[in-house]
């Protein structure tokens, strides 16, 4: 029977899904020990990931629980909802791709204005120059949350984002020496490597989900050869 048969579209169906049941139950898993270790402070983070991982697997169940019995109304709900979810992943992995250091970094673009005067601001992407009123995600992010404030300042060994102030709190080690430099810099290292490495996951995971659509669409519109042929119709 050749790869497009019944036999094999149910059982490539059932392995997607229990790879997708495995990575969920793996986000549960690394989210508890980072909360349980103190790695990452925040519930938020902990909470979102948790949740993530929670809605994967019981998608995933879905899917295997409608693979293994060819339940039409149950593929065709997962087929939807695996599809939506492709769509947020993949918007989600271009993003991650798409984000360049002028966007990372809220004062580089300054500096890069302040280096070369003769450049003439605009309004409009694409003309090729700077936009100091664009979003700075790193800035943001960092300024919305204490909790991650802190565990960035303990893990990295830095205080404040682009300066040190002596006389505010700072969980790192170099704190009490008045040894610190800011986080930025630190930040900038390991963001952009850490945004394209989710965003290139993320593109794998959001190929297996579209592959899974085809192969949901595929299995529902064919025949059981064990079942009464006129049971499908």
């Amino acid at each position: 029977m050749g790869c497009a048969g019944f036999t094999c579209s149910k059982h490539s169906l059932c392995a997607l899904n229990i790879l997708y049941v495995m990575v969920s139950l793996l986000m549960i898993g690394i989210a508890a020990w980072g909360k349980w270790f103190g790695l990452v402070s925040s519930f938020q983070v902990v909470g979102g990931v948790i949740g993530v991982g929670v809605f994967l697997f019981f998608v995933a169940l879905a899917g295997l629980i409608g693979a293994m019995k060819h339940h039409q109304v149950m593929l065709f709900f997962y087929m939807i909802i695996l599809f939506l979810v492709f769509v947020v992943q993949f918007s989600v992995s271009s993003a991650c791709l798409a984000i360049n250091r002028e966007q990372q970094d809220p004062q580089l673009d300054k500096l890069q204005l302040a280096h070369n005067p003769e450049k003439e601001l605009c309004t409009t992407p694409g003309c090729g120059v700077v936009y100091p009123g664009q979003d700075h995600l790193l800035e943001v992010g960092w300024n919305n949350s204490l909790s991650t404030q802190r565990d960035v300042e303990k893990n990295l060994n830095c205080c404040g984002f682009q300066q040190v102030d002596p006389n505010g709190t700072c969980d790192a080690a170099c704190f009490p020496n008045h040894s610190c430099l800011p986080c930025a810099d630190k930040i900038q290292e390991h963001v952009g490597e850490v945004l394209h490495f989710v965003g290139g996951i993320g593109f794998f995971f959001s190929f297996t989900e579209i592959l899974g659509v085809w192969l949901t669409y595929c299995y529902r519109n064919q025949k059981d050869p064990r079942a009464n042929p006129s049971a499908f119709l």
